[in-house]
């Protein structure tokens, strides 16, 4: 898994989460910030991925 480069709002890490599950990242998105409304601990588990996952490599010609 990694963080998206083109699906990216703030680190990329709700883009890659959708693009290795085959989903749209704004419903991944819209399903954080919904799962935000419960007790606990989803904003730290999204600071720890997105020190943790790496940035999804480079390829030539890739925009």
């Amino acid at each position: 898994m990694y963080r998206s480069r083109r699906h990216k709002m703030i680190a990329g890490v709700c883009g890659g989460i959708a693009e290795r599950f085959g989903m749209r990242p704004t419903t991944v998105r819209l399903l954080f910030l919904l799962s935000c409304i419960l007790p606990g601990p989803q904003c730290v588990i999204y600071l720890i991925m997105w020190v943790l996952v790496p940035k999804e490599p480079e390829r030539p010609g890739y925009y």
